[in-house]
């Protein structure tokens, strides 16, 4: 008998006998003391024992865990098998698109197109494609939906057809919710079945903050489409052994103090602390106080603060929550029963697990925040924000011989409008509206102001994008939602708009101003990322902040005011008011939620959550096995990947006479590297777009365009706040060499290819932050980029380029592109690549100049796990999947 059959054990449930494999029974017979494990350490185990098969996962990787502190620093590796995959509609078309092309491969070898089909439950939540096209009236939702069904039918379509053809495959239709949101109010139930089996829900997400889903407990992380592809197919997660950071809250929030401005605390914090590539697992009594929405907030940021989880333990808070969220008695008792048996539910008798390093977050000292403009982890203290505003319009004028005040007429009224105007304020993002608390004192907020005669500005577009229908239910029953509608915030869909980009226009009087003046415009949106150029291609700072904050500043009109001492206006009385006198109280918020959010409503917003409206029932789509691709289509072209591929492919040689595409510096995000946001007509794309005879007005957003790769890979690098030490402007440009010519990154990657020329990037610290986008890998792919040199990299992009056969490689001992004076005209080879790489194994890198001077250095190879040596060799995770189900059918 082996381990596993030692420790398999039963239960009992709705009428049926489930086996389980029992961690603590585990422990005992190897001697081991399960309660120094971190609960996030002990899920991890017990996906190890579930899946132990003695080949890939062996006894050594069990006894592994249990050394865990030790082996965390050893650059151990295990292999991870999560219970289901997420994807959301941007990430999600890219993903069906590459199966379509995978079946399409098999065929043409001689397979069975039918062995490329998800083995793990698949759900693609579409909620990336509404934009805020109509704002500020209440049509402006159904107007929204319209516009979003237009521009996007073909790829609905395109999903319908993989809702057809694909096994263990479910589409939750436009108009739902927020794939996170969704996922922890409805599709987790905390534990998982099938085969008879019952385990911890586990899973990985094509988005960066699946991770919101471990405030309730359950593992999982984002991770780029190609790897998400392969663990649908099958192939596990390959990780290393992750150091815990252990996170002890204390105390409680302060009165006037949200879970937005803890959140802000702990991204600033855990920036700081450089915790990329770590788990962190909160604990203390100060979380235990907190409700499990905030745990959710906490989680949902995990990449902003760089960890690959940000995890809480199941205990009754979490048992409430899947009660209130419309779950049975009889699931509840057995999430209950079972994470009890396997030492998975919070036991506040034990001790507290070991970690490998401890923060301690007092809950008293945090205080009410904003963060911006550029960073999320750059938190400023409400109290100091206008100050840190000043700051920013110092650099502001740097570069601008004077600081203008424009005057604007607005539906017949003249305004003088100043550097730092609001032109957004947007209540978006599942991070805070899967907050009853925030969203209900937003909404209190706004009724006090409206009672007080208060009114938003006229110049600052306004709208709500919650993460569910449940939100606006509580809101609608609780006469929340009409305050905030006369405040402006009317309802403008239900999903990701402009924390994505998906911005729409802005006011038209404010729109025609921007592009004629020099005005630094700013943005405020209850979102979890606010990068450069990412909300609005015109606003040039942009702040994050509560759902309340967000209402005070569309009301103060301006980021260049102290909330904490100024009045944000004038009632109808003419007083000054200030935010203390509008600002709800905890128990008012408290009063409505006990009252307004209840299992019923829960029950009745998710009973149709796969049904959709009639656009989408409308949508017809065959369940072919093979896509019948459109040589004409914009949309959804069968991509090129995997043309070339063949059972002798071997991508372990040299990288040799390579030129440098760009040279990037520190904090450069896959925004930078593949935008989501508006295509500009005369960028490359936008070329390509009207030269296929799409008019400008139908564009729609990269974003959206993912399943086309003629529009992606010259949309790599197009970010217009791009700095390219190659260039002296911004945006995507670069030099061409050796003809020293100038032109778009794009140009220069078909000139260099028309030579068959290799390509290298350069980079800083922190490369591939932000989303988790795989076209930042897959755009620099099919430019013809080899390799990237950079200082660090986030985790989720370094994993994706490898998955894509781009090598990423780290400079040592210090050393950058400027340290080594390569100024870009030099030529790059890389040698060491062969048949004996090994993880981690430093190679050497020589930069030959112009003048034949050759400069010297070592780099390490981030080719972090020894199945990653395999992807890579083969060029890429698919590939690789591909020739291996081919090898099994054979």
């Amino acid at each position: 008998m082996n381990i596993k059959e030692q420790v398999q054990m039963n239960l009992a449930y709705d009428g049926k006998e489930y086996k389980y494999y029992n961690i603590k029974e585990l422990a005992s017979i190897l001697g081991k003391d399960l309660s120094i494990l971190p609960y996030s350490i002990r899920n991890l185990l017990e996906n190890l024992i579930r899946n132990y098969d003695d080949k890939l996962i062996k006894k050594a990787d069990i006894l592994a865990i249990f050394d865990w502190p030790n082996v965390a620093q050893q650059n151990y590796s295990i292999f991870f098998r999560p219970s289901r995959v997420l994807l959301q509609d941007f990430t999600g078309v890219p993903c069906v698109v590459d199966l379509a092309a995978m079946r399409d491969a098999v065929h043409s070898m001689g397979g069975d197109p039918g062995i490329i089909n998800p083995i793990q439950p698949v759900d693609l939540v579409i909620d990336h494609s509404v934009q805020v096209d109509e704002y500020g009236h209440e049509k402006a939702y159904e107007n929204n939906v319209k516009l979003e069904f237009k521009r996007n039918k073909e790829r609905y379509k395109f999903m319908k057809w993989g809702q057809e053809s694909l096994e263990k495959f479910r589409v939750v239709p436009p108009g739902t919710g927020i794939i996170h949101q969704v996922n922890l109010e409805y599709l987790s139930n905390a534990i998982a079945f099938s085969d008879n089996e019952i385990y911890p829900d586990s899973l990985v997400g094509t988005d960066s903050h699946t991770t919101m889903i471990n405030g309730l407990g359950v593992v999982g992380w984002g991770v780029g489409g190609i790897e998400a592809e392969a663990a649908m197919l099958g192939q596990p997660i390959s990780m290393l052994v992750p150091e815990v950071i252990g996170v002890k809250l204390t105390g409680q929030l302060k009165p006037g103090v949200t879970a937005t401005d803890l959140v802000l605390t702990v991204t600033e914090v855990l920036r700081e602390k450089k915790v990329v590539g770590k788990f962190i697992e909160y604990f203390g009594d100060g979380l235990f106080a907190l409700p499990l929405a905030a745990r959710a907030t906490l989680a949902n940021m995990s990449p902003e603060y760089g960890a690959t989880v940000g995890f809480s333990p199941i205990d009754q808070t979490t048992l409430d929550y899947l009660s209130l969220t419309g779950k049975s008695d009889e699931l509840v008792a057995l999430v209950q029963q079972y994470t009890s048996e396997q030492g998975l539910l919070f036991n506040d008798s034990h001790n507290d697990p070991t970690y490998s390093d401890l923060v301690e977050i007092n809950l008293r000292d945090v205080e009410p925040s904003i963060a911006g403009p550029k960073r999320p982890q750059d938190r400023i203290a409400l109290s100091a924000g206008k100050q840190s505003f000043q700051n920013v319009l110092n650099e502001f004028a740097q570069s601008n011989q004077e600081l203008k005040k424009s005057n604007i007429t607005i539906d017949g009224n003249e305004f003088n409008l100043n550097n730092g105007a609001i032109a957004i304020a947007s209540i978006t993002s599942c991070t805070n509206t899967s907050n009853p608390e925030v969203m209900v004192a937003a909404g209190l907020l706004a009724k006090k102001a409206i009672d007080l005669g208060l009114e938003k500005k006229a110049w600052v577009k306004t709208s709500l994008a919650p993460g569910s229908t449940v939100v606006t239910g509580y809101l609608d029953s609780s006469k929340l939602l009409d305050p905030l509608e006369k405040l402006g915030f009317n309802l403008v869909g239900y999903g990701w708009t402009p924390c994505i980009g998906n911005s729409g226009p802005l006011i038209p009087e404010i729109s025609s101003m921007a592009s004629e003046e020099d005005l630094l415009l700013t943005s405020v949106l209850s979102g979890n990322r606010n990068f450069e150029a990412r909300i609005h291609n015109a606003i040039q700072a942009n702040y994050l902040a509560s759902p309340p904050l967000v209402v005070a500043y569309a009301i103060a009109g301006t980021m260049d005011l102290d909330l904490s001492t100024e009045p944000l206006g004038t009632s109808k009385l003419g007083e000054d008011v200030f935010l203390k006198d509008i600002w709800p109280s905890k128990e008012e918020v408290n009063a409505i939620i006990e009252k307004e959010l209840n299992i019923s409503l829960f029950q009745e917003k998710y009973s149709t959550v796969f049904s959709g409206d009639d656009n989408w029932r409308s949508l017809q789509q065959s369940n072919s096995e093979l896509f019948d691709w459109d040589n004409d289509s914009t949309y959804i072209r069968q991509p090129s990947f995997f043309d070339n591929l063949s059972n002798n492919t071997n991508n372990l040689k040299n990288i040799n006479n390579s030129r440098i595409l760009a040279i990037l510096g520190d904090s450069v995000t896959t925004d930078h590297i593949s935008p989501a946001g508006a295509i500009a007509l005369e960028s490359p794309a936008g070329q390509y777009l009207t030269d296929n005879k799409i008019d400008y007005a139908d564009f729609n957003t990269y974003g959206s365009r993912r399943g086309n790769h003629e529009v992606m890979m010259r949309g790599t690098f197009g970010n217009i706040r791009l700095n390219n030490a190659l260039v002296e402007r911004e945006g995507g440009w670069t030099i061409h060499f050796p003809s020293k010519t100038e032109m778009t990154i794009f140009d220069a990657a078909e000139e260099y290819a028309l030579h068959s020329t290799p390509l290298v990037i350069l980079a800083g610290s922190e490369y591939g932050s932000g989303s988790s986008r795989d076209w930042a890998a897959k755009g620099p792919f099919l430019l013809g980029v080899k390799a990237v040199i950079a200082k660090s990299y986030e985790r989720i992009h370094r994993s994706n380029l490898v998955g894509m056969g781009v090598l990423p490689l780290e400079f040592l001992n210090g050393n950058d592109a400027s340290s080594l004076e390569l100024d870009g005209s030099e030529t790059i080879s890389i040698l060491g690549i062969d048949d004996n790489l090994q993880t981690k194994q430093e190679v050497t890198v020589i930069a030959t100049r112009e003048d034949g001077t050759e400069v010297s250095f070592a780099v390490l190879v981030r080719i972090d796990t020894p199945i990653e040596i395999e992807y890579y060799k083969s060029g890429g995770i698919l590939n690789y999947v591909v020739l291996e189900l081919m090898r099994k059918q054979n």
